[in-house]
């Protein structure tokens, strides 16, 4: 019923469709004769204007209308080709066109000088087109299809005929779709309609009749088994690549179809033994045959389609099968890469020009083969074949390849990416137990990777190959396209380097070893004259682009790895900060961009090795000497060194990596300090024990120097890095004294005890002296810094200058521990508002003298402190003749007060009206 259902309604459809069309093919056969008319004669005929297109409406015999021509302008019914056409396409006659999808483009018609026809008759002929060419051909060609198969369903249903007869009858209805399809394309098929390149009549038969051919033959083999497996899968093979051969003059969609069909084929054909060869061999003839077409029409879709297919049955295979052919497997990679080569991309004039780096479609087989490449080296059982040698062999194929067509620069990352994963599965995990008792790497008793002599040489080998075809390719491309010439030099440096280290780690000694540090030394010396080689390939030459900074950030981490294999810890920190002042230098002779960077990338070393082990050489092995250990050279050294480097990029190219250093130096110089002070503090040791607040009182006096030495630098010599790293030395510094000082570490509220001495003391060391150091900051750099950052180091030092002096008091009335809990005295109560209130004075005085409003103010609120301490706490506390002074005291201060402000504003009026 619903097939029934379908038939009537494409028949109607059809019926409606073709009776519209008659008129319009009429009109268009009478124009065309009258057109193929005037090009014989010679005449060439005017636009016409609309107002002549109107007075020749409704007269049947008027001439006939040159804008009308666009209606007859047929549409490519494919892509068109790369290939020039053939001079005799060239000189047919424009009136009339050669049928199909290799037409090379639409004749280029005279521009008509104005419109002839309107957008509404537009949209009409649109949806005409769309319903009278493309949906009743796309509705044919199913029909068709459906209907040779509907034709063997229900013969089998009726029994009418046996089931010979029944796939004799389907076979002859596929021929005889192909053989129709092929007779109009040579005879009826002329002049495609406007708009139907979608719906290429000879190509729907085509695809139909091959569909049907298809279904007849898996048939006769799969149901009624009446043809065996070997004749089968040739026919079924035959049909696919048949069809993609006929898709040279049908289309692509065409050739998917073949191709999807010559793909399916093994699934469909099943076989007790199966053969390899056999499968890769009929791979092989496909894949061939599929890219010879593609070459031809340059169907990018359907190369990269095929390249995927082959590709998948590849690894099929190889995750299949108990015992994989290596030569069956090296054999279908080795004519993938050969397809690509010099079938794909043969002959292609624009391989080493701007206008593209790389073919995509090369991305495909370039994943696959080096899958297969990975696989045959890490899986324990091809690995334990010998199928590792092999393996290398098709990377290194993979880099020839590369080369030889530069288009085909995505089998470069991936040989480049796979040889990479092969090396890191060679790596010992650190933190799973090994057993190397029996050669290989094993966890729970499964071997990850194989590491023996092979892979030693084999890595060794694939490092020579990416080593030469890269830093050859970067200069070969250096000055056309640095996208390929970056790749290229990427790869040079990464693969060798992770082989190295992976070699290092597997085979070699951890703590040290000089033969791996040779080899370390060769690399850089390798890739820093590889950057010097390429850089004088440049346009222009020596400007130091991607793949020169590629090959120079290879020699720098090669040199890191030189280091951390030829010393010991210690000596490798303090020779990598001094490592940082070779690129500096370099920046003498060559302004490379990358250079200045190392030279930052040799910061982020130290501090990474400080960071892993502050102590340098190990806790154990530090001596308790204070000053003169190897903390001093660990983190002096580097200072000094970047310092150095800042200053000489500051002569050459400057930029971000002079700021970079002057701040990593500024930062290692306050680490040495910092890290000496611990170790005098905690009797050697640095990183046991909680810290004291004399030992913060250093560390906080450090940073107010660093801040005043950074601002005396900048004074000199301007820097970004300078001001800010001044600054934040001076927030830091003060982080410190609020959050340590007066909170956390306060005797106060710790009952530390302040020492036995009467002056100098711990209060001495902890309050005063930052007190004196915040405040002379807070002088020096109140015309050089922001005024915030003045007024917040003077606030800091008034707060300080007044906790010394109260908790100097406690001292005196309480001794060397001053806690809270021992409680308070009456007379110890009255001191302390004294003590405010000649405070409050001092910074009154101050802030006149020195005009610093924060004096003023904080001198009003410690006043206004003792105020209320008087009338809320004297009041009740005190007795007699304390409380009668503590009252007395306080008004006669106050009192000064109001005659020192009085004073200060008559002698400002005065000055104010002498000056007007």
């Amino acid at each position: 019923m619903f097939e029934s259902l379908i038939g009537l309604v494409a028949i109607i459809a059809l019926f409606v469709i073709i009776s519209r069309q008659q008129g319009r093919i009429g009109l268009i056969e009478r124009e065309l004769g009258a057109l193929r008319g005037l090009v014989l004669s010679g005449a060439v005929p005017s636009a016409v204007k609309p107002s002549e297109l109107a007075a020749t409406d409704g007269k049947e015999d008027a001439a006939p209308i040159p804008a009308a021509a666009a209606d007859l302008a047929p549409a490519a019914v494919s892509e068109p080709t790369a290939a020039p056409m053939p001079a005799a396409e060239a000189e047919a006659p424009s009136g009339e066109i050669m049928s199909g999808p290799w037409t090379a483009g639409e004749p280029k018609a005279t521009e008509p000088t104005e419109p002839a026809t309107t957008p509404k008759a537009a949209r009409q002929s649109d949806v005409e087109t769309a319903l009278g060419t493309r949906w009743a051909v796309w509705v044919g060609g199913i029909a068709l299809a459906l209907g040779g198969l509907f034709l063997i369903r229900y013969t089998i249903e009726a029994g009418i005929f046996g089931p010979g007869v029944r796939l004799t009858m389907a076979a002859v209805l596929g021929l005889v779709l192909v053989a129709g399809g092929e007779f109009i394309r040579r005879t009826g098929f002329k002049m495609p309609v406007q708009g139907a390149a979608g719906a290429y009549i000879p190509a729907i038969l085509t695809a139909a009749g091959a569909f049907i051919l298809f279904g007849t033959v898996y048939a006769a083999h799969g149901i009624y088994g009446f043809i065996g497996p070997a004749l089968a899968f040739t026919l079924l093979g035959a049909i696919g690549v048949a069809t993609i051969a006929a898709a040279l003059v049908h289309g692509q969609a065409l050739a998917g179809i073949g191709l999807v069909g010559a793909m399916v084929t093994p699934v469909l054909i099943a076989s007790q033994a199966p053969n390899p060869w056999a499968l890769f061999g009929y791979l092989a003839i496909v894949l061939a045959a599929t890219g010879v077409i593609a070459r031809m029409r340059d169907w990018k879709l359907l190369m990269a389609a095929a390249f995927f297919g082959t590709g998948i049955w590849t690894i099929l295979y190889m995750t299949d099968a108990p015992g994989a052919n290596l030569s069956a497997i090296l054999f279908i990679n080795a004519v993938t890469l050969a397809v690509l080569a010099f079938v794909w991309l043969g002959r292609r004039g624009d391989e080493t020009g701007p206008a593209r780096a790389f073919d995509w479609p090369s991305i495909v087989p370039g994943l696959f083969v080096a899958f297969s490449a990975l696989g045959l080296s890490v899986d324990p059982v091809l690995a334990a074949a010998g199928d590792v040698l092999p393996a290398a062999v098709l990377l290194a194929v993979m880099v020839a390849v590369a080369v030889y067509r530069p288009l085909a620069l995505p089998l470069l990352f991936a040989a480049g990416l796979a040889t990479v994963l092969i090396y890191l599965g060679i790596i010992p995990p650190t933190s799973i137990a090994s057993d190397f008792s029996g050669g290989a790497l094993g966890v729970d008793g499964l071997p990850l990777a194989i590491s023996n002599a092979l892979t030693w040489r084999i890595g060794i080998a694939l490092g020579l190959v990416f080593i030469g075809a890269g830093l050859w390719a970067a200069r070969k491309f250096a000055a056309s396209t640095w996208p390929r010439s970056a790749s290229w030099a990427a790869w040079a440096v990464v693969v060798p380097l992770v082989i190295l280290l992976a070699l290092w780690f597997t085979f070699g000694n951890l703590d040290r070893d000089f033969v791996y540090a040779a080899i370390a030394a060769l690399l850089v010396v390798i890739f820093a004259a590889g950057g010097e080689w390429i850089a004088r390939a440049e346009a222009p030459p020596l400007k130091g682009g991607m793949a020169v900074s590629f090959a120079l950030g290879g020699a720098a981490i090669a040199g890191l790895l030189m280091l951390h294999m030829a010393f010991g810890s210690g000596w490798t920190t303090i020779l990598l900060g001094a490592a940082a002042i070779i690129p500096a230098l370099a920046t003498r002779w060559r302004s490379y961009p990358a250079l200045g960077w190392i030279s930052v990338g040799a910061v982020i070393a130290v501090l990474g090795r400080v960071a892993f082990d502050p102590t340098i050489v190990g806790a154990e092995f530090l001596s308790t000497t204070p000053v003169f250990n190897w903390l001093l050279p660990g983190y002096g050294i580097p200072a000094l060194a970047f310092g150095f480097a800042a200053w000489q990029l500051a002569r050459t190219t400057d930029g971000r990596p002079r700021l970079a250093m002057e701040a990593a130096a500024a930062l290692f110089a306050l680490l040495t300090v910092a890290m000496l002070v611990r170790h005098a503090m905690h009797g050697g040791v640095i990183d046991t024990g909680a810290m004291t607040l004399a030992e913060q009182a250093i560390y906080t006096l450090i940073a107010i120097g660093a801040g005043a030495i950074l601002v005396a630098i900048d004074v000199r010599s301007p820097s970004s890095v300078l001001r800010y790293g001044s600054m934040a030395a001076g927030v830091v510094s003060v982080a410190f004294i609020v959050v340590r000082h007066f909170v956390v570490l306060n005797p106060l509220l710790t009952d530390e005890s302040t020492g036995g001495i009467p002056v100098f003391n711990l209060l001495f060391l902890a309050y005063l002296l930052p007190a004196v150091a915040a405040g002379g900051l807070a002088l020096y750099a109140r015309d050089k810094r922001p005024k915030w950052y003045a007024q917040m180091l003077a606030l800091v030092a008034a707060l300080l200058a007044f906790a010394y002096a109260t908790l100097s008091v406690r001292r005196l009335f309480k001794g060397e521990f001053i806690g809270l809990w021992s409680g308070l005295g009456q007379l110890e109560t009255y001191t302390y508002s004294a003590l405010w209130l000649v405070i409050g004075v001092a910074l009154l005085t101050a802030g006149v003298w020195l005009k610093s409003q924060v004096l003023r103010i904080a001198s009003a609120g410690l006043i206004a402190v003792a105020v209320l301490k008087v009338f809320l706490f004297d009041m009740s506390e005190l007795e007699g003749v304390l409380r009668a002074l503590s009252f007395i005291g306080l008004g006669a201060v106050l009192i000064g007060i109001g005659l020192f402000y009085q004073r200060l504003l008559t002698r400002a009026a005065k000055e104010g009206s002498v000056a007007s």
